[in-house]
């Protein structure tokens, strides 16, 4: 049997450069992404939905926010797809192109007011989109960070990338905030979204100068490219795929509760202006993009498994309190408890994800297998927002609460079933990766 000549070894670049580049493209995604989510549930009610009634104007703006979430799945599957069968890197630059055009067409809209039940059509088509784009992008982009990184240090590398969804988030309600300073009327929701072309152009600019993932070069000069690889994970590893959408529950489920659902809540319960759950949303992630290096750093050192229970339990235990908090209508006390929640609750979870969903699947069904995990659950994310606002009309502030809880249980319980993966809890890495001396200076 024929065996494929070895050739020059994979260029590696920096993982400070790479884990950089793959942040700054996740962010400006994610600016994407979350812009809709603030417009849904401050803006689009009205002026897409020509609803009356607000609580039905909210309901029907998060139903059309849910529906990015939905093709997310289908975004994840051919990214993973083709992630594994031509590179990592071409499928960052399609995700990102593909979601800055959706972006900027949707602010481009014309409202119901205009063209009438064509606006909402036109909205949720471009939101399909923009969920696809996204659903392709977090994949390619972590293992872009992981595989260039050394192994011991595959936890803070792969935390670096996800710090890229809090400055999105950081981005996309400054933005906001300034553009209700600066404009009136439908232009305090079209500049966002017409503002985030420029930042794409950006995002693409740093993505091309950076080299494709050097596991995925070797796999390829190995021979070991599956023909149909997010066929070939789904039929080995279903179960991997499972426990992923459920570890996922409590931070994405409960990050859409914390922010899109209580900018809503806090309004349509009459408690208080919805600038304060923006101003705990700002300080939120502005703290963010600190503890999610610290909580990757930390998970190379006591276990992807031990960072993420810290956040899956505290999301158990804040379900009730955050609400109390935020109840109490002082802005401090919002601005606390939503700050609370996304550090304590999404940060850890979140900060793990890249190594350790990575760390699970063979090198070649990688893309693949953590793609259609993480996007999978973004089909029940989605529609939290949406079951939330629905729970409140029924049984008030206590429904959205026990969801909460109950998110932060299924994760939990999916994370003590789930192996471990950091080396230095697996025996990989030798006496010298694990000295009082290199540990220091990790």
């Amino acid at each position: 049997m024929a065996h494929p000549t070895p050739g020059p070894a994979p260029v590696k670049d920096n993982p400070i450069k790479v884990s950089t580049a793959s942040m700054i493209g996740t962010a400006v995604e994610s600016y994407d992404f979350f812009i809709y989510g603030t417009a849904a549930a401050a803006y689009f009610g009205t002026a897409f939905f020509h609803a009356e009634n607000a609580f039905v104007g909210v309901l029907a703006s998060f139903a059309t926010l849910a529906i990015g979430f939905l093709f997310r799945p289908l975004g994840g599957y051919l990214a993973g797809h083709f992630g594994d069968r031509i590179g990592r890197k071409t499928i960052l630059i399609w995700a990102l192109s593909t979601m800055g055009v959706a972006t900027f067409l949707i602010g481009l809209l014309p409202t119901y007011g205009t063209v009438g039940v064509l606006a909402p059509i036109l909205l949720i088509l471009l939101r399909a989109i923009q969920g696809i784009g996204y659903g392709a992008e977090w994949g390619g982009a972590v293992l872009m960070a992981v595989e260039h990184a050394p192994l011991k240090r595959r936890g803070f590398f792969g935390a670096v990338p996800q710090i890229g969804i809090p400055a999105g988030l950081l981005l996309a309600n400054g933005s906001f905030l300034l553009s209700a300073a600066l404009f009136e009327g439908d232009w305090v929701w079209r500049v966002p979204f017409l503002f985030s072309i420029v930042m794409v152009a950006i995002g693409l600019w740093i993505r091309l100068g950076i080299h494709e993932s050097p596991d995925f070069e070797q796999m390829k000069a190995a021979g070991e490219i599956h023909k149909r690889p997010a066929i070939q994970v789904i039929k080995q590893d279903w179960r991997i795929i499972l426990r992923i959408m459920g570890l996922r529950l409590a931070e994405t489920g409960g990050y859409y509760i914390t922010t899109s659902f209580a900018l809503s809540y806090v309004v349509l319960a009459g408690i208080s202006d919805k600038q304060y759950v923006l101003y705990g949303t700002l300080v939120g992630s502005a703290l963010g993009l600190g503890t999610h290096l610290a909580y990757g750093a930390l998970s190379d050192r006591i276990g992807r498994r031990s960072v993420f229970l810290i956040g899956s339990i505290f999301t158990i235990l804040f379900g009730v309190p955050m609400f109390l908090l935020i109840n109490t209508g002082a802005i401090i006390m919002i601005i606390v408890a939503v700050t609370l929640s996304l550090i304590l609750s999404h940060d850890p979870i979140f900060a793990v994800e890249g190594s350790w969903f990575s760390e699970q699947f063979d090198r070649n069904v990688r893309s693949s297998g953590i793609s259609l995990g993480y996007n999978g659950a973004s089909v029940i994310a989605g529609l939290l927002p949406f079951i939330a606002t629905a729970l409140y009309g029924w049984i008030g502030w206590v429904g959205p609460a026990v969801l909460l809880s109950a998110l932060g249980i299924v994760s939990t319980l999916c994370a003590l079933t789930a192996r471990e993966t950091a080396p230095i809890k697996t025996g990989r890495l030798t006496a010298a990766d694990t000295s009082p001396a290199e540990l220091l200076r990790r």
